[in-house]
């Protein structure tokens, strides 16, 4: 079954070089375009995809607000990826914290943001730069956000999520199953209330349990 996006971006330029890249995969089929925030949901609602790429920066209604409108009033929203031009813009950290699983810089290379797709729909993360790592860190409150209840090895499996790998490649760490690691990672997302993978990891951050570097 095809992988079904919604493209959001105030761009036509844009909107159609990612439906060209995203269009010509066997498995991916963009479904809609949204030119403003404020159609976001009313498109998903309609279309029901499993990804949105979101652009960050949008007139009407920003990505951050859409972002949010889906996660929060979705029962089972589509995963968010944000798209953007600069890693370090503090509009991509707060549409991270608003629920989007990851974010795209534009400049990326089409591989990268079919692979990247793919992730989020398995539920894996992706890869956080040091400058989004950074601001998590510079956001955080410093108190122990994360719960005493984590295990030992729910903690390390934590860790290794923030490094962006997927169940698969932290089993080959652990030496463990992927079966294994997969009721590690949600018991780590139901002991934090994360929705994702990646919101476990910017608490992981923000409570100073992980650390830049």
């Amino acid at each position: 079954m095809n992988i079904r996006i919604l493209v959001a971006d105030d761009e036509a330029l844009i909107r159609s070089g990612l439906r060209a890249i995203l269009d010509a995969e066997d498995d991916l089929a963009v479904v809609g375009e949204a030119t403003t925030g404020a159609e976001v949901l009313p498109l998903v609602r309609r279309l029901r995809p499993d990804v949105v790429l979101m652009d960050v920066r949008m007139p009407d209604v920003d990505g951050i607000q859409a972002t949010r409108s889906v996660v929060e009033t979705l029962v089972d929203p589509p995963r968010v990826v944000v798209v953007t031009t600069f890693e370090n813009d503090e509009y991509v950290y707060a549409a991270l914290r608003a629920g989007a699983s990851g974010f795209l810089l534009k400049r990326s290379r089409p591989e990268e943001m079919v692979q990247a797709i793919r992730l989020v729909v398995h539920g894996d993360s992706l890869l956080f730069p040091a400058a989004i790592r950074n601001l998590a860190a510079r956001h955080g409150t410093r108190e122990a956000r994360l719960p005493s209840a984590l295990t030992e090895r729910e903690a390390e499996v934590l860790r290794l999520m923030a490094t962006g790998l997927s169940n698969a490649e932290i089993a080959g760490r652990l030496y463990v199953s992927p079966e294994t690691v997969k009721t590690h990672v949600g018991n780590v997302l139901g002991k934090l209330g994360a929705r994702d993978r990646t919101q476990a990891v910017i608490a992981a951050y923000e409570s100073g349990f992980i650390t830049p570097g």
